[in-house]
């Protein structure tokens, strides 16, 4: 069934996985928005406390190994808690590998800023790719989940402020 609003993403999602949206989001976008937040908004204490308390390297070096390890226990995580037989999402293993890429890209994101040697340009940049990570979360909420997009925007921003503020805190004591 295609809606009048989105035909054209109805029609691609339909082909790449042989499903109507609705399984689409069940089996795709929600293990997906699941792995980007918690990429996104969980490896964000561990980087700032890094780069607070050390440099630029140490920063990188702690953000790509909390976002792959982060990827890996969330992508096993996704697999192990539900096989889809019951609930109808579909390959316990194909959504954990959604869920588990899309921690790690979450949270690989703001950590290349770190190959920028000055710890304070990098937390500059990295702030403003964290914004953006925001932002696509908040839309794809919006767009799959059909939340608004201030509401999204406002609960997804403050719980990342929180978690940066926990780094803050450590990284500066």
């Amino acid at each position: 069934m295609q809606t009048e609003e989105h035909p054209r993403i109805q029609r691609v999602v339909s082909r790449l996985c042989g499903c109507e949206e609705e399984e689409f989001v069940l089996r795709v976008v929600q293990p997906s928005l699941v792995g980007l937040i918690d990429g996104t908004v969980s490896t964000l204490a561990p980087i700032f406390a890094a780069a607070l308390s050390a440099n630029s390297h140490t920063a990188l070096v702690v953000g790509i190994a909390t976002a792959l390890g982060a990827g890996v226990s969330m992508g096993i995580s996704e697999a192990l808690s539900d096989t889809g037989e019951v609930t109808g999402r579909g390959s316990a293993w194909v959504r954990g590998g959604f869920t588990g890429a899309a921690t790690a890209l979450g949270g690989i994101f703001h950590s290349l800023p770190f190959l920028i040697s000055n710890v304070n340009h990098a937390l500059i940049v990295a702030a403003a790719v964290v914004a953006v990570e925001l932002l696509v979360i908040a839309w794809v909420r919006h767009r799959f989940l059909h939340v608004s997009l201030r509401s999204s925007l406002v609960v997804v921003t403050l719980g990342g402020a929180i978690v940066v503020a926990i780094g803050a805190i450590l990284g500066s004591a």
